[in-house]
């Protein structure tokens, strides 16, 4: 390794974030201690502020460096169509059409399983919802199950236990529940053209193990709580006027061509338009659109985009000198650390791998995608959706990486097992 001084400077940067990520309750409450200076700590507790924050220390570095030209031309060689696109696909789908479409889903299969009342539908959002995402993508996944949890059980003062377990859970589930197609999992994503996957292969050697586990993890969270859940009341009918049916189809296929046109910004940002127009028109029909919270999870993707190129000079090392066996289980402990698209990218770049270790390789980024809130795109979207239910509202990181670590070891027996 001959790292230049800006690989240099982004790596410390990079590791500055990530303990800034386990440090937002502490400015939180230095918000509460020291109000001449709120907004600044409040804005610096916000985790989805974090890496855009070190981001732009980052480019400022690069600027006194390099000169402003080099920082303005890195910034340009980045691609930022995953934060567009997790802006885009979690305001769409939070509306107040596609939600309580997915809502009465969820209620219709709830009524199919041997459970009762809220036991039940809580397992049909632990455990659909997460496999939905490998056909509605894992952010929108993630964006219908926070928003039913916040709405039907997080509104209803858990226990801190329960609400630590299901995020956990949850975080898990959706980054390994992604894997059943080639197009919805942002780590899948990044391999499967230059590798050759297709949604046959996904599902074959990844998707039935991933199911498995998904179930059992849900099933697993949904019995040991199941005596707090059944205190929960059931949620009461809307008495609002019902969506006409138009307006849900229009705004289910805008979802739909969005889904579609995932890795086309020109388009899929241009659909985004349409259906912001669309809620301008008819109000009667919307509740407040997430564009505050969308807008910060873009941001922190964004950030982790930008401080994350800085990172192959010692990542992709690593990962070489592994063996299958030891990068399944090295690339789940660096997921927690870096975002497991760029680790399976880096890996990619890589040319003569055997099948065993891109087998591991993925396998170990899906596996340890629900660790940390960095591990995995859609993670940042379920914290600024369910983060005002905790105490400071932060989710303490030590929390929900003790949290995920049940589910991601019945996630790791079905990938090295099954």
């Amino acid at each position: 390794m001959n790292p230049t001084t800006i690989q240099m400077i982004g790596a410390a940067l990079f590791g500055l974030a990530i303990l800034h990520t386990f440090s937002t309750k502490f400015f939180e409450q230095l918000a509460h201690r020291r109000p001449n200076h709120a907004g600044l700590w409040h804005l610096l507790g916000e985790v989805e502020v974090v890496f855009g924050f070190w981001a732009a220390i980052l480019v400022l570095f690069m600027a006194a460096v390099e000169g402003k030209a080099q920082a303005v031309a890195y910034l340009d060689t980045r691609n930022y169509t995953e934060p567009l696109f997790v802006f885009v696909i979690m305001v769409v789908a939070a509306s107040k059409p596609v939600l309580r479409f997915a809502s009465s889903t969820v209620d219709m299969i709830a009524r199919y399983t041997p459970l009762n009342g809220s036991v039940s539908t809580y397992f049909t959002i632990m455990a659909i919802v997460p496999l939905l995402g490998s056909l509605i993508t894992e952010p929108a996944a993630m964006t219908l199950a926070a928003l039913m949890l916040r709405d039907r059980y997080y509104s209803q003062q858990l226990s801190r236990k329960l609400m630590y377990a299901t995020l956990g859970t949850l975080f898990v589930n959706i980054s390994i529940g992604g894997t059943l197609t080639n197009f919805a999992a942002p780590p899948v994503l990044m391999v499967a053209g230059t590798w050759g996957w297709d949604s046959w292969y996904m599902l074959s050697h990844f998707g039935w193990k991933a199911g498995i586990a998904t179930v059992i993890n849900a099933m697993i969270v949904t019995l040991i709580f199941q005596r707090e859940l059944r205190k929960i009341p059931p949620v009461a009918q809307s008495k609002d006027n019902p969506t006409p049916f138009a307006v849900l189809f229009i705004h289910l296929l805008l979802l739909l061509m969005i889904v579609i046109f995932a890795h086309h910004p020109p388009i899929f940002l241009g659909l985004f338009l349409m259906f912001m127009g669309l809620a301008s028109a008819y109000p009667q029909f919307q509740e407040r659109l997430i564009l505050r919270e969308g807008l910060l999870v873009a941001f922190f993707l964004a950030g982790l985009v930008v401080l994350g190129g800085q990172q192959a000079w010692w990542l992709q090392p690593i990962l070489v000198e592994m063996s299958a066996t030891t990068v399944y289980f090295g690339a789940t402990a660096l997921t927690a650390i870096t975002d497991n698209a760029a680790l399976t990218y880096l890996g990619s770049l890589v040319e003569g791998l055997s099948d065993e270790f891109k087998y591991a390789l993925v396998a170990g980024a899906v596996t340890g995608g629900g660790l940390t809130v960095i591990a995995n795109a859609p993670n940042p979207a379920g914290i600024s959706i369910l983060r005002r239910s905790f105490n400071d509202e932060a989710v303490n990181p030590l929390g929900l990486l003790i949290a995920a670590l049940p589910p991601t070891i019945v996630a790791i027996l079905a990938f090295q097992l099954l």
